[in-house]
């Protein structure tokens, strides 16, 4: 943790300096290279083609097969409240092509099997699925075994020639939505801006701005010199009290923190909400954090920002924020970013702990989770969250490195140790969590995708944690965004 640099020493003596701030990448706010834009309330158009042509016959489906599967996509619209469907019905490449168009440039496909060959046109040129290629759309297929028809097995083919494709193969009209929630995620990264503060941590590509708009297109804007201090120093006090009582009024009780340390934090994060709010940002990564806790700790800032759906991260750690946003754009969920504190073989279990946890791990609407105000664990002063998990809950621990792969296992939490008065264990947070294998993800930490960052302490020991098991999701994901997933465990 760097508890003593600034932000301008960083850029003065790092690989940095010059790099991304000369070409607009990372731009300060008020810079003219890069405006902040209006919000963008549009919502992500996806184009949904009926591929082939519905009728009462073997091997397809039917007008009537179609009915619910429209109203089940008129309820994901409704559900996801981002997306709209821009339906229509397709056989051939000229009619896919007026199709996509009418969709608009960034939108990604759903195709919706519904003849025998309704994809391929039997492996034509002229086809629904070879106009989207030649367009380099993100598609998911949609088919219902038997009526759904043959094309389903030219998937993978299509993936093993470099497509961005998945395949949702049920019966299960809910997957509709599924597919939905994350074709939107590509388009959604395209508009995302994440305010910034150096130093960096995290694997070396999501460190450099250009890659990180070329490979995921979003924009990183770097909070502006002083601009933290300016912001706190105009907070108002009577916002910050009610800020400050909200958080005791909510807790179980406050351990070691004063009412002050309490009110410092909530002005901490009432100068965070104004960062944002200014420059229309969707996440939030601090390096200097640490340098900040004399005039109050952020964490409490960071936990309400990611209860909010605003993904922030500590630490400086790029490949964690990247992975929130892109978990937060697909699930609507909050992620639990946190070190690593090993796998105990005695109990088949993963520890993860950090002193920033979010209350709202299902969503910005549901419930908190209880926690009680402490001391930060390592500096041993301030106020943070002490989260307490729900016991039986399976968990998904996932994390982006080197924006090309997703590492991902799963558990279930089955301890959240409390800490008495007076001692520490690691940061204040943590969670337990049955694993599959302890000894396999011990022996497959990193699961060979780090390469020399696997010695960078950050990059290897971070993950994220989310409430539910997402394995699947986490590889539709990485099909449509031509990722690699790697499983620890």
């Amino acid at each position: 943790m760097c508890m003593h640099c600034t932000r301008r020493q960083f850029i003065g003596t790092s690989a940095l300096s010059g790099m991304a701030l000369a070409a607009g990448h990372l731009a300060a706010k008020g810079d003219a290279a890069s405006p902040a834009p209006a919000p963008d309330s549009k919502k992500v158009r996806i184009c949904t083609i009926i591929a082939g042509n519905p009728s009462d016959k073997s091997w397809g489906l039917s007008e009537t097969d179609l009915v619910p599967i429209k109203k089940r996509l008129a309820e994901a619209e409704k559900n996801l409240g981002n997306v709209e469907f821009v339906i229509g019905q397709a056989t051939n490449a000229k009619q896919t092509a007026q199709l996509l168009q009418k969709a608009g440039p960034d939108a990604p496909v759903l195709a919706i099997c519904a003849d025998i060959f309704g994809l391929s046109n039997f492996n034509r040129k002229n086809s629904v699925m070879h106009a989207v290629f030649e367009q380099g759309r993100p598609a998911a297929v949609f088919h219902i075994p038997i009526i759904g028809g043959h094309d389903w097995c030219l998937v993978k083919p299509w993936q093993d020639e470099g497509h961005n494709i998945t395949l949702f193969d049920s019966s299960n009209h809910d997957e509709l939505e599924r597919a939905a929630s994350l074709l939107r995620v590509i388009p959604l990264l395209r508009r995302s801006r994440v305010l910034v503060s150096p130093p960096f941590k995290g694997t070396p590509e999501s460190k450099v701005p250009e890659k990180v708009k070329e490979r995921l297109g979003v924009e990183m804007v770097a909070i502006a010199d002083g601009r933290y201090d300016e912001v706190m120093g105009k907070v108002d006090q009577r916002a910050a009290k009610a800020v400050a009582k909200q958080w005791l009024d909510e807790a179980k009780g406050m351990i070691e923190p004063k009412e002050e340390d309490v009110l410092k934090a909530a002005r901490a994060s009432l100068t965070l909400d104004q960062l944002i709010a200014e420059n229309r940002i969707d996440g939030l990564c601090v390096g200097t954090c640490m340098g900040w806790l004399s005039r109050g700790f952020p964490c409490l800032g960071f936990s309400r920002l990611n209860d909010r759906g605003i993904p922030a991260a500590c630490d400086g750690d790029m490949d964690c924020l990247l992975t929130m946003l892109i978990f937060q754009h697909a699930l609507n969920r909050a992620g639990f970013l946190g070190n690593a504190g090993g796998a105990d073989t005695a109990k088949n279990a993963f520890h993860l702990s950090h002193c920033s946890a979010p209350l709202r791990m299902e969503g910005p609407t549901s419930e908190r989770a209880p926690y009680l105000l402490r001391r930060h664990a390592e500096v041993r002063g301030g106020a943070v969250t002490e989260v307490h998990y729900r016991i039986g809950q399976k968990v998904t621990f996932t994390k982006l490195v080197h924006l090309d792969t997703l590492l991902v296992f799963t558990g279930t939490i089955i301890e959240v140790p409390k800490v008495p008065k007076g001692k520490e264990r690691g940061c204040r947070t943590e969670l337990v969590a049955e694993v599959s294998d302890a000894n396999r993800l011990l022996d497959n930490w990193g699961g060979g995708a780090l390469g020399a960052s696997a010695k960078d302490y950050y990059a290897s020991l971070h993950r994220v944690c989310y409430y539910g098991d997402h394995t699947q999701s986490i590889r539709h994901l990485a099909r449509l965004m031509g990722l690699k997933v790697v499983e620890e465990c």
